[in-house]
């Protein structure tokens, strides 16, 4: 984890940190080399008094090397100037890579309360680093030269992305914008921690507590137990249990019965973050969306999406736009029909019900069926997690030659933590894997992969996936839903996104690409998850052993475009927000909840459908993905065509395999994306194949 990305959610308030006199602490473990396998965190050693003192003298050296840089008396070159500086804050990289890690999947109040703390440290730090003017005079010079120094592509990119980057973190504004920008830096820093504790808080305190069992009505045996055995977990035996985690509220919506439970539960969700009391974010959003205009107007741009978009693919939020109003033409049409088939089903029923929000799942499950024949609780025996995994680790192995094997002789964080060593087809090392896959009070929801160890030359990568899966209940082990599946897969190819990389800096490797790149490798994964020859892979019945029969598996695939333009909407919609957000060029009086309305009406979003994030929990915009939630569409593109590729040669084939591991994979962000991506396939992508695996043609 570079400094980028630990100042990203974290920002200059003092602070002081005293020692003890005289008392006997232990050693810090972050202060040097994890004494473990791999260099792998010391999670049994690492104590909440460890993280401040680290961050402390991680700042200290860092600021120690950068003076160094800057009192260099030899010439500027690449080598002492960015080299140097892309090699400097190894302790803030180990400190920052567990402890911000730990406070999106194990958190509690102390470190809760840590983040908020060192957040205004850590952003004048990297504010003093980013506006140093002697620093940025030396990166210039070198910048200047670039033609004349015969570097390779990978430090020519290096090279550009860090000239580019102070810039971009105003190292040539003048003194009076410079100083405006480290207050808007501090707040914004304070802020983005806020909104994502009060979701995390929201979540966390929703319960549907049912004590009646006819109320239970529709749902399967699985979610019974698990709602029961979470209600014995908070003192509340005989009773049932369900939360807003996707694992727990989704199966609800989609079998319950009971309509008013449906829209109870419903409602709490889409609501987080709104309720005018100490959790509310409306007004956090809108001092985040000002700020955020106010920065980019510093920096020289219109709107911030505009300034975000500059260093993407995309280059502009009117390319954006009009790749988004493209896709919105077909899929709300699409939405707008599934909706008139659910209204048709519920008339059936002769109740006098008009479709709402909270029916889409029950109703779309019951179309499936008519239509498929098909029960989505009929996959779940064949996904126990243990073996969905394996398959994806199988897949990399046919593709890659690659095989993971977990290892008991590493710390762990929570027991519930698998590691995994990962080699090479000669045996050699390529990095630790850690899974973490079940939800809990100290985890945010949702699914994602990150860093405790970045790659460069030697040094081999830490990457870990972290999800809120189905839990295993009594004796019956974790069973997927389908989605589940797609989403291991999913974080899986982003792991190995990280895993792969050979590059020789810190700045280029591994996801350090742009933000319309990053989803590719793991977009391009979900293709083989369904895939008839690797089900025949994983998909094993958990009691009996039974692969997944050929006829289960022909409905399965029948059925992937179904409920497609529900998908897409909700996820158009959230972009679209995203985007009308950040388009603003006056952000003043903001209402978000008001503007998010207006936003969707002026679309015409079918009132059946929401945006997958609604704008006060919408985590994504305030952790790394602001204007950038189109790229997973963007990158849908880009994975749809890769996998024609797949397709067209065989989906194991060895050579096309080899050019994308050689092309994407190892790369990084060491070239242009879009060159990487053309090497790999020689051309630049089609939009076609996507528009298929939608159903939007």
């Amino acid at each position: 984890m570079d400094l980028k990305k630990i100042v990203f959610i974290l920002s200059i308030c003092s602070m002081t940190y005293s020692y003890a006199g005289n008392v006997k602490t232990d050693p810090n473990p972050f202060l040097s080399d994890f004494k473990t396998l791999y260099n792998a965190p010391s999670f049994d050693k690492i104590k909440i008094e460890h993280y401040e003192p680290a961050f402390l003298e991680g700042i200290r050296q860092q600021n120690a090397q950068i003076k160094a840089i800057v009192s260099n008396k030899a010439k500027p070159t690449f080598q002492n100037t960015i080299v140097a500086y892309d090699n400097s804050g190894e302790i803030l990289r180990r400190v920052g890579g567990v402890f911000f890690n730990l406070t999106e999947a194990e958190t509690n109040d102390a470190l809760t309360a840590l983040s908020i703390k060192m957040a205004p440290v850590l952003s004048e730090h990297s504010d003093n680093i980013s506006l140093n003017k002697a620093l940025f005079k030396r990166i210039k010079t070198v910048y200047s030269q670039r033609k004349s120094l015969k570097l390779t592509r990978e430090q020519e990119r290096l090279l550009e992305l860090i000239y580019k980057d102070f810039v971009r973190s105003g190292a040539a504004l003048d003194d009076k914008k410079q100083a405006r920008l480290r207050e808007i830096n501090k707040e914004l820093a304070t802020l983005e921690i806020d909104f994502g504790n009060h979701v995390l808080n929201e979540t966390n305190a929703y319960q549907l507590v049912i004590s009646d069992k006819k109320d239970l009505a529709g749902l399967p045996d699985w979610l019974v137990k698990s709602a029961a055995e979470d209600a014995k977990a908070a003192g509340k035996e005989g009773k049932w249990i369900f939360t807003l985690h996707n694992a727990s509220r989704l199966p609800f919506l989609q079998y319950a019965d009971n309509r008013a439970l449906r829209e109870q539960i419903y409602n709490a969700y889409i609501n987080r973050a709104n309720k005018g009391d100490k959790n509310d974010n409306k007004a956090i959003l809108a001092k985040v969306i000002t700020l955020r205009l106010e920065k980019a107007n510093l920096l020289g741009f219109d709107t911030y999406s505009n300034f975000v978009l500059d260093k993407n693919m995309a280059k502009s939020s009117a390319k954006v736009m009009d790749f988004l109003n493209n896709l919105w033409k077909y899929s709300n049409e699409n939405a707008r029909k599934e909706a008139a088939e659910l209204q048709k089903l519920m008339d059936k029923e002769g109740k006098g019900e008009k479709l709402a929000r909270w029916d889409w799942w029950y109703y779309s499950e019951k179309l499936r069926q008519e239509k498929y024949n098909l029960n989505e609780d009929e996959l779940k025996p064949y996904f126990k997690l243990d073996n969905v995994r394996e398959g994806a680790f199988a897949v990399a192995n046919k593709l890659y030659g690659i095989t993971l094997t977990e290892v008991k002789n590493v710390p762990v964080y929570h027991p519930d933590v698998k590691v995994f060593d990962v080699k090479d087809s000669k045996g050699k090392h390529l990095g630790l894997f850690y899974v973490d896959y079940f939800p809990r009070a100290g985890k945010r929801g949702g699914a994602w992969m990150n860093n405790y160890k970045d790659q460069h030359g030697e040094s081999r990568p830490i990457i870990c996936n972290v999800a809120s899966f189905t839990k295993p209940t009594g004796d019956v082990p974790s069973l997927l839903t389908l989605d589940e599946v797609q989403t291991l897969f999913h974080e899986f190819g982003h792991a190995l996104h990280g895993l792969l990389t050979k590059c020789n800096y810190v700045g280029v490797s591994g996801t350090n690409v742009t933000r319309d790149f990053v989803e590719l490798p793991s977009q391009i994964m979900e293709h083989w998850a369904t895939e008839p020859e690797v089900l025949k892979m994983y998909a094993k019945n958990y009691k009996t052993g039974e692969v997944m029969p050929d006829t289960l598996i022909q409905k399965l695939n029948k059925q992937m475009l179904f409920n497609q333009g529900f998908m897409t909407t909700e996820l158009l919609a959230a972009a679209i927000l995203d985007m009308e957000f950040h388009n603003l060029k006056d952000a003043k009086n903001l209402d978000v909840v008001d503007f998010e309305k207006k936003v969707m009406d002026k679309y015409g979003l079918i009132p059946e459908i929401a945006p997958r994030y609604r704008a006060t929990y919408f985590n994504h915009i305030i952790g790394g993905y602001a204007s950038g939630y189109y790229s997973y569409l963007w990158a849908n593109v880009l994975d749809s065509d890769a996998f024609e590729a797949f397709k067209e040669n065989g989906i194991f084939d060895k050579k096309t395999a080899d050019a994308f591991r050689t092309n994407v994979l190892e790369k990084g962000g060491s070239e242009d994306p879009m060159v990487l991506y053309k090497r790999f396939r020689g051309a630049e992508p089609k939009l076609e194949p996507m528009l298929k695996n939608r159903g939007l043609q």
